[in-house]
């Protein structure tokens, strides 16, 4: 059987390999779009029908918005904090924010009188973003960094994170941090969604429904509208699967396209990171791909205090230009059904399976042709193997004591792995509640001797199970463009989409002691995988498959977690 850490992101997905072709989409401009006064509320019918449902609003309709004076940056702050109160606070307490930002409707304001004075620097100008909160920000903004634990609550950090950086000189406002699985899924036997200080996040699907992780605030904000995007991290499924769970198209670049430098767990300006240099990564998730490419090619970049970094294509693409409805023709893929198609293995319920054979047809009729079955040479190896917790272990180990070494106060006290787990010992009504006690991962990553040479073995043989005998092997004995496997081992990147959704009558199962899945209505997901630096293609096929079939917008989440705070509800006020 897979391990948790193996199967999670494998549950309900199922992972291609594409080369693409280029289509540059009309991305500007507001045709038709009447103009609307600052401050003057929308009574017109045709006002109000102008504005966009923020459940569902896209980067760029809040742009051409925000272009055509119908409302403001200020307006959509306003907005998306009535939101997130209506949720967290109230109904059903999803529990996906931990915090919103105090400085947001300043930064909003200043932003607004720019874009009159100057017109807008990006994309993502005036457009708020949710950052997990294993990504650094600068206390003098007011939000904490503390990976959902009470023992770096009030911690200062000594700069932003490398990709936060990169958000502020686009536009974007950071409107606040996301609940996350504490520590990114890296303490121990716990549910996804779950952390000391944020509770537990819950899917907006169906009622205490897991959210998977550990971005899982990140996914549930993105799944309702409760932001206009949002970025988590990835070392092992953390991005792909809370974007299958909730009805998300989210991008895992591959390890080294986005930086790491100044993340949670990271010292400025050494690139460490939450746990593993060599699997973490950071992305977008989003409604649409079209909204992903916007904000991959605004993160993405070589940044000198992260060495992964230097190893990139330059210059960054604009991902925009891959979105092409024609992508997948004259394409092979190829779909390995030993191991990973296997429902004992990976659990996948028969549901998904059928699914993801309606995909395959999808995709035949867009032009590709299917290589089934196409298996990789090291599938039975990465199904027993054990080589990436060895360097986990010795990874996080390092790096998270690195992190609190560097903090300019922590009021915790805490400057270790070791003192974190007496903290959370110390402290058991914050970080040790019924159910949720578990340190197994924390105890065994101290418990590491550090860089030995079964280590530095383990690395290589990552190495060579996910790409040289993986992935790079069965394109080659193929002659395929496609193919299905284990990415987070080789860090390699995935991009998936809503592929479908749980049955009325699927029988509910417990994911921890508050959660539950599969239940019905939630939802699941297709990713399409690739060789590193592969992302340009990836956005191209998962976009021509996104938008043949629409699947997202089948169906909504459960009526109860859906807030109900429109733009027309503040505007004026």
């Amino acid at each position: 059987m897979f391990s948790f850490a193996q199967i999670k992101w494998l549950h309900g997905l199922v992972t291609l390999v594409l080369l693409s072709t280029c289509f540059l989409p009309q991305l500007e401009g507001a045709a038709g779009a009447s103009t609307f006064l600052k401050n003057r509320a929308p009574t017109e019918a045709t006002s109000i029908e102008a504005l966009p449902d923020l459940y569902e609003a896209s980067v760029l309709e809040l742009q051409n918005g925000l272009d055509a004076s119908l409302f403001t940056s200020v307006d959509l702050i306003k907005a998306y904090f009535a939101r997130i109160d209506e949720v967290n606070l109230q109904g059903p307490a999803l529990r996906a924010i931990l915090e919103t930002n105090p400085s947001a409707l300043a930064q909003a304001a200043a932003l607004d009188a720019e874009r009159k004075v100057s017109g807008k620097r990006s994309l993502l100008h005036g457009i708020p973003v949710v950052l997990k909160d294993n990504i650094a920000t600068l206390a003098s903004e007011g939000m904490n960094t503390t990976a959902g634990s009470f023992s770096l609550l009030g911690s200062i950090v000594p700069d932003d994170a490398g990709v936060v950086k990169k958000l502020r000189a686009a536009g974007a406002i950071i409107l606040g941090k996301a609940n996350l699985s504490e520590f990114a899924e890296f303490r121990g036997n716990l549910p996804s969604g779950w952390s000391g200080r944020g509770g537990q996040t819950t899917n907006a699907y169906f009622p205490s429904a897991d959210p998977c992780g550990s971005s899982s605030g990140s996914g549930v904000s993105a799944s309702i509208g409760l932001t206009a995007v949002t970025l988590g991290t990835e070392t092992d499924g953390s991005i792909t699967c809370p974007t299958d769970h909730n009805n998300l198209a989210g991008i895992k670049p591959s390890v080294g396209l986005t930086s790491r430098a100044g993340g949670a767990y990271s010292i400025f300006p050494l690139p460490l990171i939450p746990i593993s240099e060599h699997q973490d990564t950071v992305g977008p998730l989003t409604r649409s791909v079209t909204d992903a490419a916007i904000v991959l090619s605004i993160i993405a970049g070589i940044d000198p205090n992260d060495n992964f970094t230097l190893a990139q294509p330059s210059p960054v693409p604009d991902y925009t230009q891959a979105l092409d409805k024609n992508a997948l023709v004259g394409k092979r893929i190829g779909v390995p059904r030993s191991v990973f198609l296997n429902e004992t293995d990976t659990g996948l319920d028969p549901s998904v399976l059928a699914a993801f054979e309606e995909a395959l047809d999808t995709i035949r009729g867009l032009g590709a042709t299917v290589v089934d079955p196409a298996d990789l040479p090291s599938a039975q190896e990465i199904l027993v193997s054990n080589n990436e917790t060895v360097v986990l272990d010795v990874d996080f180990k390092i790096q998270l004591n690195a992190w609190f070494e560097g903090l300019l106060v922590n009021p915790s006290g805490v400057r270790s792995l070791a003192e974190l787990i007496t903290f959370d010992n110390d402290n058991p009504a914050l970080e040790e509640p019924v159910n949720f006690t578990s340190q197994s991962e924390f105890i065994e990553s101290e418990a590491t001797t550090g860089m030995t040479a079964a280590y530095f073995q383990s690395l290589a043989f990552d190495k060579e199970l996910g790409a040289t005998r993986g992935i790079d092997a069965a394109l080659q004995a193929f002659n395929l463009d496609a193919l299905v496997l284990p990415a987070a081992i080789a860090g390699y990147p995935i991009v998936t989409v809503p592929l479908g959704f749980y049955p009325d009558n699927v029988t509910i199962g417990s994911a921890g002691p508050l959660t539950v899945y599969p239940a019905p209505g939630v939802p699941f997901g297709l990713s399409f995988l690739g060789t590193g630096f592969s992302e340009f293609q990836l956005v191209g096929f998962a976009y021509a498959y996104e938008q043949k079939t629409m699947t997202r917008l089948a169906r909504k989440a459960f009526p109860a977690a859906i807030p109900t705070t429109q733009l027309k509800d503040v505007i004026g006020n």
